[in-house]
């Protein structure tokens, strides 16, 4: 019997949260084997078929046997939302629990982790008619519009960010209510208790790796992956806005060198660790650990003490 089932009272869901390359994928095996637990992912660009090199998708050699979810399930033009996201993990997790299963999240993506652990507000679907109806006026009449309808939701919203004020003026005309107040209206789609977990580096030492593993990619076979896609979809292309293939799609129409996509691609994949941090540290419910600093070992065991106070 593993130590955790000594102790385990409801169903646990442990999230490891933190920046592109710092080592969520490894410690997540290790902690889901001791756990007997199942992972499901939440980085936003694994859930793409055909792109596993450039989103640095686990190898089926390296799953070590541990049921993986939420991978490879639409293909690279198609699109997909939290809302989306938040269905398909709820349902999962619904079925994981009539098998008294435990479940590792594992990803990047703050926006689909918080909707599975915080739930998501019940906003109705876009309205066409509505779109319609103000597609013509201009954003500066919708947004005094907005501030007339609510003051708080437009404040929270950049005066020339159309989409958005469109968006909330939206659910203010269908609903009869104001988007500030529904938008704060979470529902939590299942039964589990989350221990948030987040993993971070030394800044300079996260770059670092973060540049030598587009390297490694590129030998990878990262170039020849994205020639497929590109010359498979070559007219859709706009819909497909991964980092590492995005730039590469600059250098197959002559628009850059290799050297300049591959420059592209570490600068991207820095600012978006640093924009990932920057949204994880906001959610005072995550114990970071720097992996510089402690062994996975370490982490392990202090994440297993942890869950007895959930």
């Amino acid at each position: 019997m593993s130590p955790f089932l000594e102790w385990r009272f409801g169903m646990v869901g442990i999230v490891i949260g933190g920046p592109t390359g710092v080592g969520k994928t490894e410690l997540s095996i290790k902690l889901a084997k001791i756990l007997d637990a199942v992972i499901v992912n939440c980085d936003s660009m694994q859930i793409y078929k055909e792109m596993d090199i450039g989103t640095a998708k686990i190898k089926e050699e390296e799953k070590n046997g541990i049921r993986h979810y939420m991978m490879d399930i639409i293909d690279p033009i198609d699109k997909y939302s939290v809302g989306d996201y938040y269905v398909e993990v709820n349902n999962l997790l619904n079925n994981l629990e009539k098998e008294n299963k435990n479940v590792v999240f594992v990803g990047g993506t703050g926006l689909y982790i918080d909707a599975i652990t915080e739930g998501l507000s019940k906003l109705p679907p876009a309205n066409s008619k509505f779109r319609e109806k103000i597609k013509n006026i201009e954003t500066e009449i919708l947004y005094k519009k907005l501030l007339e309808l609510d003051s708080e939701g437009a404040e929270g919203i950049h005066f020339n960010n159309r989409v958005k004020i469109e968006r909330a003026l939206e659910v203010c005309e269908i609903t009869g209510e104001k988007f500030s107040v529904l938008n704060k209206k979470n529902i939590k789609g299942n039964n589990y208790n989350f221990l948030k977990i987040g993993l971070d580096r030394d800044r300079k030492l996260l770059y670092c790796r973060i540049n030598e593993r587009v390297k490694i990619m590129i030998e990878q076979g990262l170039i020849e992956e994205a020639r497929g896609i590109y010359d498979k979809y070559k007219n859709q292309l706009e819909n497909i806005k991964a980092i590492g293939y995005k730039e590469l799609f600059q250098y197959f129409n002559s628009q850059i060198t290799l050297e300049e996509a591959i420059e592209l691609i570490q600068k991207e994949s820095r600012h978006y660790a640093k924009r990932q941090l920057t949204w994880f540290r906001r959610d005072k419910k995550y114990k970071w650990f720097d992996l510089g600093q402690i062994t996975q070992e370490k982490i392990i065991k202090e994440i297993l003490e942890n869950l007895k106070n959930i």
